[in-house]
């Protein structure tokens, strides 16, 4: 049977780009792929411009998720994904051709449970900042490496769906679901890094990543370092 991939997407007041990233990623489809939309309510017309795509491509679910936040609404996607690879998608970056092609070698090529590819940096207009994901985090798949300087970007991102058992549900009070999902893959399988630039990645002050004060940050670490021994003992030793 041929490989099935799903796209998860959270979407939240994402009019102003929307359109260019559903227009990249749906290209790149075959007719057995999916893409799930999960929407959290939006002051603009995201939720008219999904559903206008959605009524004209039979691949694409919309759902609905209630609560507020990036790790919810990232939760509400995957756990409606039916794929055997599923891709993450922000809803605000540019997909570059070739990018589910050359994923998906690489998973057939590593045996990987999640792979991370390189990114274009560019500001909110999509001109590169000459700056990628790599250079900039000094990528690696070191565990420890990644909890002090997190490499694992949820638009670079797409993960084997045998994984999802352990990483839905997204613990609330952890930082940052796309670093969950890396951490996962290194205690049950293999993080492979791609270098390859495949994603357009805007830069516009809206973005939910940033900067952090350094109490912050240890706390941050602590919270993740804690839901992953109480997910691996929940997983493990579960009567």
């Amino acid at each position: 049977m041929p490989v099935r991939v799903s796209v998860a997407m959270a979407v939240y007041n994402g009019e102003k780009y929307l359109k260019e990233q559903l227009d990249s990623i749906l290209p790149q489809l075959s007719c057995n792929d999916e893409l799930v939309i999960s929407y959290n309510e939006s002051a603009d017309r995201t939720w008219e411009i999904i559903n206008g795509y959605a009524s004209a491509d039979s691949r694409i679910k919309v759902v609905r998720c209630p609560e507020k936040g990036i790790k919810a609404n990232f939760n509400s996607a995957i756990t409606n994904c039916s794929g055997d690879y599923i891709f993450l998608s922000d809803q605000d970056d540019v997909w570059l051709e070739g990018k589910i092609d050359a994923v998906l070698d690489a998973f057939n090529k590593t045996g990987a449970a999640v792979i991370v590819h390189d990114c274009i940096i560019t500001d909110g207009n999509l001109v590169p900042t000459g700056r990628t994901l790599f250079r900039e985090r000094k990528a690696t798949t070191n565990f420890f490496r990644n909890l002090i300087k997190n490499c694992y970007h949820g638009c670079c991102m797409a993960f084997s769906s045998r994984l999802t058992r352990y990483i839905i549900p997204i613990p609330a009070n952890i930082p940052l679901h796309d670093a969950w999902i890396g951490f996962q893959g290194n205690v049950y399988g293999k993080v492979v890094l791609l270098d390859k630039q495949l994603v357009m990645y805007r830069r516009h002050g809206l973005n939910c990543s940033g900067k952090q004060k350094i109490l912050k940050r240890i706390s941050d670490r602590l919270n993740i370092m804690f839901a992953l021994t109480c997910a691996y003992f929940r997983i493990n030793y579960k009567k």
